[in-house]
């Protein structure tokens, strides 16, 4: 299995964006109850392979359409701006709740 591309990162603060693009090897997604991108983090340093895209490495998203034994099974997700500073824009429940 390939781990998803992270597609697009508007999270331009992030030390692992350069020009909307993850260079972060591989990200974390959620803490079960929010899709928020735990690899987030502000620096004046920017980290990450310049010449590498960042990938999901671990989704504990557990309702999500995409996720599958907290692996993401997107073909790629977009973050950008959410509640905590970096969402999955690409999170999709399951189940809505009213």
């Amino acid at each position: 299995m390939e781990m998803p591309i992270v597609n697009r990162c508007q999270a331009e603060t992030c030390a692992y964006n350069r020009n909307q693009g993850c260079h972060a090897l591989a990200i974390t997604v959620g803490d079960r109850r929010h899709a928020r991108c735990d690899t987030f983090f502000t620096d004046s340093v920017k980290g990450g392979d310049p010449g590498g895209t960042g990938r999901v490495g671990a989704c504990k998203m557990a309702d999500c359409r995409h996720n599958d034994q907290f692996e993401c099974q997107a073909p790629g997700i977009t973050v950008g701006a959410g509640e905590s500073g970096a969402d999955c824009l690409t999170y999709d429940p399951v189940y809505q709740t009213a």
